[in-house]
């Protein structure tokens, strides 16, 4: 074997290790579901560019032009394994145990097909169909860029084998969690849930409840069963008097299966909207999912907070805990109420009303009805705990806004930047482009490729995003041409905008070289949902 071969076959499999980094990255971000990742798979990344330059590689391979594929081969797998290497993302790959498993399982499998492949092309040095196909060099590579091509199965049958593995790995560490909670009697364990605004009132609550309690929360996006598991496992402690939980959801019983492991006392329900309906299927499907945690309150000295502006809250009964319903904007039966909204430079002032006479008012640096209204359920809650008023005050008064949720700074430049790039939603996304409206200094800039995961609501909800766009910015920047024409029908619908303050890009990248060079003192812009790295 020569030294040319050997290196060949170094950079072949780096080249295949590093398809495969991509390949679980987009795995995981689809929650290790076979049918989630080939519904991405089939929404056009079965055969993207990227996989038919290895294609056209493999092909290649397979002419008589031997040297010309030798030579060029390894320089494309080299500028290819930089491109993958140097690539960012929202959501980058977390090397967790089972990440780790499932690499070394797909490496197994890979090397399980190409080891025998070569040692057989060494002792068979040329196929007589083609006698300028030296199996040598060539055959064992034409393989490995057929593993390249066909990465995505490799991940999804090394899934397959670990499944027994991975279960009996989840049931103990489902167990040590179990006994790690069913110990910490005296604990507090509040569930959130929502289509959307969950994380946000985690960390508003967690900062109130500080005031009085040690609070641990489930950190970042842990918000699936295993995600609950490792935050027990790992994070809670013997002080630890109050767990916040935040409960995600993709299909009905997600809610139900954390709710049975930590057996919550109180819940928040922050919305139910038009998210996920590609796997949910009907908004029914998302109430039901969302209230699963309501379902599962004991009877008797349990409370659920629900947010009464989402119709699929408002018309949803609970009788089996004590209900108590908040409200911004539709307070007819709400107990709880959000009043006399007054933006400044700094936040937000408002008053939050309630029974028997209640008020309380209150300042904030966040800005937006979605937070006021995440900051009201957390209040509800806190005033059930028994924090005190000027607890409440103080606590609100210092949170700080949650990185890529209506989160605002502004630039040496006196530019105004609005951060609201994580998990727009059409409720979050018409308040963020509301919240911009009321920005006057200045000219109000909206940068967004609109929402995705709305099932066929997609065209209809986007489009009517364009008509809140038209009517409160003065240059909207549409990225990527998956929304596009949904979002540009609703801006032409309500014929405000002048066409040359509509900029349409490929990317955020070509957003900010438009940008950049464009912004002035008093200019406010709001970044709208960046797409996430499962769709692109």
């Amino acid at each position: 074997m020569t030294p040319i071969l050997i290196t060949l076959y170094i950079i072949c499999a780096i080249y295949i290790l590093l398809n495969f980094k991509r390949d679980i990255h987009i795995f995981q971000q689809n929650s290790y579901r076979i049918s989630r990742y080939w519904r991405w798979l089939r929404s056009g990344n079965l055969m993207p560019a990227w996989r038919l330059v290895d294609l056209a590689l493999l092909m290649l391979l397979l002419t008589p032009f031997v040297w010309v594929s030798v030579v060029a081969l390894p320089i494309i797998l080299i500028v290819k394994s930089v491109l993958i290497f140097k690539a960012k993302y929202k959501k980058p790959l977390v090397f967790t145990n089972r990440v780790k498993r499932l690499y070394a399982c797909v490496g197994l499998i890979s090397m399980a097909i190409f080891a025998p492949v070569a040692v057989l092309s060494l002792s068979t040095p040329v196929i007589d169909i083609n006698p300028y196909f030296n199996t040598s060099v060539l055959f064992p590579l034409s393989v490995g860029m057929l593993i390249s091509i066909l990465s995505w199965s490799v991940v999804v049958f090394g899934n397959i084998l670990m499944i027994p593995i991975e279960k009996a790995i989840n049931r103990k560490y489902y167990n040590e969690a179990s006994h790690i909670l069913s110990s910490m009697r005296d604990m507090k364990i509040i569930g959130i849930t929502g289509s959307y605004g969950k994380t946000s009132t985690k960390h508003y609550l967690q900062a109130i409840l500080s005031e009085k309690y040690e609070v641990l929360i489930t950190p970042g996006s842990f918000n699936t069963p295993m995600g609950v598991i490792r935050t027990v496992r790992e994070l809670m402690k013997p002080y630890h008097e109050v767990f916040i939980c935040e409960m995600g959801a993709k299909q009905k019983g997600d809610i139900k299966e954390i709710c049975d492991l930590v057996h919550p006392q109180f819940g928040i329900i922050t919305a139910v909207g038009p998210m996920h309906l590609e796997t949910f299927k009907s908004m029914d499907n998302v109430q039901a999912t969302k209230f699963e945690l309501a379902d599962a309150l004991p009877s008797q000295d349990s409370f659920i907070v629900v947010n009464n502006d989402f119709e699929y809250c408002a018309n949803r009964e609970v009788n089996n805990t004590e209900c108590i319903r908040y409200a911004v904007s539709s307070t007819k039966n709400a107990r709880y109420c959000v009043k006399d909204i007054q933006y400044t430079s700094e936040g937000t002032r408002f008053n939050i009303i309630g029974p028997d006479g209640f008020s309380i008012n209150l300042n904030t640096r966040l800005i937006g009805e979605s937070n006021l209204s995440n900051l009201t359920a957390a209040v509800i809650i806190a005033l059930r705990l028994g924090v005190s008023h000027d607890q409440i005050m103080q606590a609100v008064s210092r949170i700080e806004q949650v990185e890529h949720r209506l989160s605002m700074k502004r630039t040496p430049q006196g530019v105004t930047i609005i951060d609201d790039a994580y998990n727009s939603n059409p409720v979050g996304s018409r308040m963020a482009v509301e919240a911009l409206g009321r920005f006057t200094d200045g000219r109000r800039i909206i940068v967004t490729p609109g929402m995705i995961e709305l099932g066929d609501k997609q065209i209809e909800l986007n489009t009517e995003f364009g008509r809140h766009i038209a009517r409160n910015v003065d240059v909207a920047i549409i990225v990527g041409r998956y929304n596009r024409d949904a979002i540009l029908a609703g801006i032409e619908e309500e014929n405000i905008l002048a066409e040359d303050s509509i900029i349409l890009v490929d990317s955020f990248n070509e957003a900010m070289q438009y940008l950049s060079p464009r912004m002035k003192k008093g200019d406010t812009v709001l970044y709208e949902n960046d797409l996430p790295d499962t769709f692109k």
